[in-house]
């Protein structure tokens, strides 16, 4: 149950999902009318593979590979995010593989004519912190010169001073990385490309969201027997649950939003420890985020009294029909949410948990 196992929505491309959401709404209208990327009013596509010869020819060049996509998010994939907020912007969508990478690294921008009509002139591509993603123009033969490609695009803005000069150069582009001449193709050549930054896990199957109906009871957990605590001395939890009753429907229906579920669903989680024997529970409430729940401990059918609202725990989906719940503070009714102890890193292994669907009767109260 090591917690370095479980990724969070902060560190897979926090920056880059913000931008993409945050600032598409803002900018959707300007960007709708770059017609000479996509004159139909859908999605765009360009991109290029170099062949060994090319990359041969030059050295300096590290991009072997390279798409720019422009339309709607082709990264993030269906996830816990309430399909009301989908974002419906144009964007710009960079994606580069480098000589000898297994994988993609992408960035996104918003799209605009450098242009007092805003109608007219050389295409600017910005990013946060007022960083350029690209600038565009089509030549001709409608193929994308994309140029003012930053060799740290993929970097923090001090990174060089973080990381020295060394490592740096190793991370960043390559001298000859810019100016590329990308040719138009397929939208479904594009999203493959993109799909190999983080391929997609068959075994995990549908969201959260579309498993757990909103007026769905479900129960899942699991109990550990004594060969397991023997092998995890650190491990606190003995038994634990996790699951929507009558309570939490209820509270859902009298106002939850469906068109936004699942934020301000309800879930309980009891844990029985090896230490006190008896059994906590405590009520959270959670909402989509990226590829998991975000749970903050409520005071709702709580055994604690004090201000809880900041423990948090995180849910998402596991393999072949499983739940993942994750614990990286000490917000899981372990201990007393209100002491001290529960201020810190949780000491003990209890941080992340697979759990198995079991029968309603299992998490009755």
């Amino acid at each position: 149950m090591a917690f370095r196992e479980w990724k969070t929505f902060a560190s897979a491309g926090l920056g880059a999902i913000l931008l993409s959401g945050l600032v598409g709404s803002a900018f959707a209208e300007d960007a709708l009318k770059l017609t000479e990327l996509s004159p139909s009013g859908s999605d765009a596509c360009f991109g290029r593979v170099y062949d060994a010869a090319h990359l041969k020819a030059h050295p300096k060049q590290k991009v072997a590979r390279i798409f720019f996509y422009y339309g709607h998010d082709p990264v993030s994939r269906p996830n816990e995010e309430p399909s009301a907020n989908s974002d419906t912007s144009y964007n710009g969508f960079l994606t580069t593989t480098v000589r000898g990478a297994k994988a993609p690294e992408w960035a996104s921008g918003w799209c605009n004519h450098e242009s007092e009509d805003d109608k007219s002139g050389p295409i600017r591509c910005g990013m946060d912190c007022d960083r350029t993603l690209a600038s565009l123009k089509l030549d001709d033969k409608g193929r994308l010169i994309l140029s003012d490609l930053s060799s740290d695009i993929y970097l923090d803005p001090d990174s060089e001073e973080q990381l020295g000069k060394a490592e740096y150069v190793r991370q960043a582009l390559g001298s000859e990385d810019d100016n590329f001449r990308l040719d138009p193709m397929p939208v479904a050549t594009c999203k493959a490309e993109f799909a190999r930054i983080d391929p997609i896990d068959p075994a995990l199957g549908p969201p959260l969201r579309e498993r757990f109906k909103p007026d769905q009871a479900f129960c899942y957990g699991r109990d550990y027997d004594a060969a397991h605590m023997s092998s995890h001395p650190d491990q606190l939890t003995q038994s634990i649950r996790v699951f929507r009753g009558s309570v939490e429907l209820a509270s859902y229906a009298s106002g939850g939003d469906v068109a936004n579920w699942p934020d301000g669903a309800d879930i309980a989680v009891s844990v029985t420890t090896r230490r006190k024997g008896a059994k906590v529970t405590q009520t959270y409430s959670c909402q989509g985020e990226a590829d998991q729940w975000r749970c903050a401990a409520s005071s709702k059918m709580s055994d604690f009294s004090c201000d809880i609202a900041q423990k948090e725990i995180f849910l998402k989906r596991g393999a072949n029909g499983t739940i993942m719940l994750a614990n990286p503070n000490s917000s899981i009714a372990i201990v007393d949410l209100c002491s001290k102890a529960a201020d810190g890193k949780t000491k003990s292994d209890d941080k992340v948990y697979r759990l198995q669907a079991m029968p309603q009767s299992a998490c009755a109260p």
